[in-house]
């Protein structure tokens, strides 16, 4: 059967597409006049999460200036067993890759959509003959999906609908569904929180064999006479610890920058910033001529080691005191050599030609290493070491002049140039300096970056004094206004001298602050080869990446729920895809698990103390926290979470304080629990009197479902009063509710107490008294989640458990803001709340 789709010459592109849509209402992109084909020979792929009328997920190639579209109602699996039905739907223009949003009610496949995945995609064969023919084979390269796949047309001519099926190709990236699914694995949007290619996060393919052990390979070397100039490559600082890809790692050395430039077998030491050094250093360059180099340009990097590591303080008294005898020159690449450009060759193959070179280099000159293992365990190594960080390179990749990409700085600690910009004298006496003011360029415009005043000796004080009384100008030389709020202090405010900016410092620090200055900051010296022009801010230190998670479910076949089938596999990928949001409700907090090793239906138990059953990763606190108890535990780590659901427990309840301060709650909860005979409506009525009254005693209050039958509404406080207090007022306050509408609300417990009414439960508020967790699933049929709401939404909800673990995970993606953000900066005091109840 031909495919389905506007193919026919007389029917203009996209046609069926433009007809289903009213683009005056829809905020979809309209088709454009004409469709235009991929001109950089990349073509794309998005698979957009659709909640129309049930959720699915839209699969789109491009081809032909248009997105192929197919309806995958499951969404895709990497396992190869797993055949998922997509129905072949009408092209779509190729700007809709990036459409995300609400389609509006009443418009064609309304609801929300965002964009689950996007990367790039290669076809296997020819794929116009492929959608002919009804099979269309193709390498997908995305944030989520990798690896070969494949879609094959399963309808017959005269069906209704064009079905296809789509599913995984074996090969390295194949993998059960019981070890990974993918949809519940990662069901957010990769625009929201971008997650880069997985072939870079999580390669499956073998790393390559290293080059080292073959020829090596000049091909790309073109004769060439020696540049007179050469731009040094520079490195970006990476926020993060590449994962994948194959990369040179040396270490980060803690130096001056050094390139040599050898024309006639004489010898010239070039800086960064192009400045002739030679001079400087005659024993170095007497030891590169001694290579017996005709013409060459090397790329290094000096350096004095102490105790066997580089330090920067003793590069600088070694050049200060010439003490030369003592640096060490270490070349990490050539750039050309004897009368061949060596800047298209690839890296490996350069620095196997420099260590060849270097064989049997003098003293002083030394082969930049590079280390065999990850990185990640490399830049652990280093920053136990305490050493600056680590320099990754493409193996492959060629020497290009200027920062690139090719070229990464890892930093273990925050480090960088900073332009002086002035200073202050220490003591207010002149002589010495006490405190130096930085400055960086951003836009062009030289800024504020804050002080140091620590780092130096008295003779550098005195040195830098010597330095910088020169330079002295009557006005800061700063092109953006300095905040005052923003000033190294202000203890020493008018005492600061101002210079032009043409010295640069070395400064190690903590951290930047929000108004952009640095904080905790150290000199670590001066940076006499770099100019102050080059000096804008790099950011902050590098990350290593997080572990991926791996899930190891015993007995993930068990049945939890015997009303919906929800097995223990679904509950524990429930918490680990929630964990994020769930595990600032739990840390911290003193917790009691419901556990159910037979199901929900089976017998249940709490458990709140540190028993024989062992969880890894629970935390067990000190007995003396609460004397004649067993210890208290918490959840503070994902580990803990998943540990604590691999061991059956379903429902996680907390204290309404933290162990830190746990006589001092700093909430305050009241459960709307309705009686016998209580309709829906009643408890949403009843959430919004509750709010209305504590918002005539001055307090904000939150609201989340219970994943039961009602809803749980939480108002925090600064943790002053003790529980008793606490407890006194959340009762009298119910009371007052009873009294004033006894006809809705019941203040006492028992169920012949609340027929017909809502209880509002304030024993919850007592010590050492728990509520189920946001986020928590319910040991109930159905297990509802207890869901953080927005008040706006109250009128919306359906029951206090609208969402299950089925739907939980899925209904937070789609969802944009966070409607509890400003709960954790909400704290109030219940005390004027006390006595306007009284």
């Amino acid at each position: 059967m031909a495919p389905t789709r506007d193919r026919n010459p007389s029917s203009p592109p996209l046609s069926r597409y433009g007809k289903k849509r009213d683009f005056s209402v829809t905020p979809e992109p309209a088709p454009p006049a004409a469709s235009s084909p991929v001109e950089n020979g990349h073509l794309g792929f998005v698979v957009q999460k659709h909640w129309a009328s049930r959720l699915h997920y839209d699969f789109r190639l491009e081809l032909d200036g248009v997105l192929l579209s197919w309806a995958v109602p499951k969404g895709p699996c990497y396992d190869p067993k797993e055949k998922r039905m997509a129905i072949h739907v009408e092209d779509h223009p190729a700007d809709y890759a990036g459409f995300e949003g609400t389609i509006p009610a009443k418009q064609y496949g309304a609801g929300d959509v965002i964009v689950w995945d996007r990367g790039t995609w290669e076809p296997v064969g020819d794929p116009r003959e492929g959608m002919t023919a009804g099979k269309l084979v193709f390498r997908l390269h995305g944030e989520k999906l990798a690896g070969l796949w494949e879609l094959v047309r399963i309808s017959k001519p005269g069906d209704r609908q064009d079905q296809w099926m789509l599913f995984k190709k074996r090969d390295a990236w194949a993998q059960p569904l019981a070890e990974y699914d993918v949809i519940k694995a990662l069901p957010d949007s990769v625009t929201a929180k971008p997650l880069g290619l997985i072939e870079e996060r999580a390669p499956r393919a073998a790393r390559p064999a290293r080059s080292e052990s073959s020829e090596i390979d000049l091909c790309a070397a073109v004769s060439a006479p020696l540049p007179a100039r050469l731009e040094p490559q520079l490195a970006t600082l990476a926020p993060s610890l590449p994962t994948s890809g194959d990369w040179v790692t040396e270490a980060k050395l803690d130096g001056y920058r050094m390139l040599s430039r050898v024309a006639k077998g004489r010898v010239r030491l070039i800086t960064r910033g192009g400045h002739d050094w030679t001079a400087r250093f005659p024993a170095l360059a007497a030891e590169v001529e001694a290579l017996a180099l005709n013409s060459a340009w090397l790329d290094g990097e000096i350096t004095v080691l102490k105790n066997g590591l580089p330090s920067f303080a003793a590069l600088q008294d070694a050049i200060d005191g010439n003490a030369n005898q003592d640096i060490v020159y270490f070349l990490f690449d050539l750039v050309y050599l004897d009368g061949k450009d060596l800047r298209k060759v690839p890296l490996w193959s350069r620095r196997m030609l420099l260590a060849q070179l270097l064989h049997d280099a003098g003293e002083h000159i030394r082969f930049s290493e590079d280390f065999e293992a990850p990185p990640t365990q490399l830049f652990e190594a280093a920053s136990g070491l305490g050493l600056e960080g680590l320099m990754l390179k493409r193996r492959d990749a060629p020497y290009e002049s200027g920062r690139t990409q090719t070229w990464l700085k890892a930093k273990s600690r925050l480090r960088q140039e900073l332009v002086i910009c002035g200073f202050t004298a220490r003591g207010g006496k002149d002589g010495e300096i006490g405190s130096l003011l930085l400055g960086y360029y951003a836009d062009g415009r030289l800024r504020d970056a804050g002080s140091v005043g620590t780092g130096w000796d008295a003779r550098i004080a005195r040195d830098l004094w010597a330095r910088l009384t020169p330079l002295e100008v009557d006005a800061a030389p700063f092109e953006v206004d300095v905040a005052r709020s923003r000033r190294w202090a202000r203890r020493s405010a008018g005492s600061e001298r101002w210079v032009r900016p043409e010295l640069v410092a070395e400064v190690e620090f903590a951290d930047w602050t929000a108004d952009g200055v640095i904080r905790q900051a150290s000199f670590r010296g001066l940076r006499i080869d770099k100019p102050p022009g080059g000096v804008v801010r790099e950011g902050g230190k590098t990350q290593a990446p997080e572990p991926q998670l791996k899930l190891k479910i015993t007995h993930p076949e068990r049945v939890v729920d015997p009303s919906t089938g929800v097995t223990k596999a679904d509950l524990v990928r429930y918490y680990a895809s929630i964990a994020e949001r769930m595990l600032p409700h739990l840390k911290a907090r003193p917790i009691a698990m419901v556990r159910a090793p037979a199901g929900i239906a089976e017998d249940l138990f709490f458990q709140k103390h540190a028993e024989r059953t062992g969880m890894p990763g629970l935390t067990a606190h000190d007995r003396s926290l609460w004397p004649n108890h067993p210890p208290l535990l918490s959840v503070d780590t994902i580990d803990a979470l998943l540990s604590a659901a691999q061991m059956n427990a379903v429902e996680f309840h907390t204290w309404n304080s933290t162990v830190r301060r746990l006589d001092k709650p700093d909430r305050v909860i009241f459960d709307l629990d309705p009686g016998e005979g209580v309709k829906w409506g009643r408890v949403q009525e009843a959430a919004l009197l509750v709010q209305t009254l504590l918002s005539e005693l001055g307090l904000h209050a939150w609201l989340k479902t219970s994943g039961g039958k009602g809803l749980h509404v939480v108002v925090p406080l600064a943790p002053r009063l003790d529980y008793d207090a606490v407890k006194s007022f959340s009762q009298a306050f119910v009371r007052h509710l009873a009294k004033t509408i006894p006809e809705r609300f019941s203040a006492t417990a028992g169920a012949s107490n609340r027929v017909g009414k809502v209880y509002v439960d304030y024993l919850r508020n007592g010590k050492a008294q728990t509520t189920a967790a946001a986020f928590s699933a319910r040991a109930r049929p159905g297990m509802g989640v207890s869901m953080p709401v927005a008040w706006e939404q109250l009128n919306d909800l359906r029951s206090g458990a609208q969402w299950t673990v089925q739907t939980a995970r899925e209904y937070l993606s789609f969802q944009q803001q966070d409607p509890w953000a400003d709960y954790w900066s909400g704290s109030q005091s219940l005390a004027p709340a006390i006595k306007r109840l009284k």
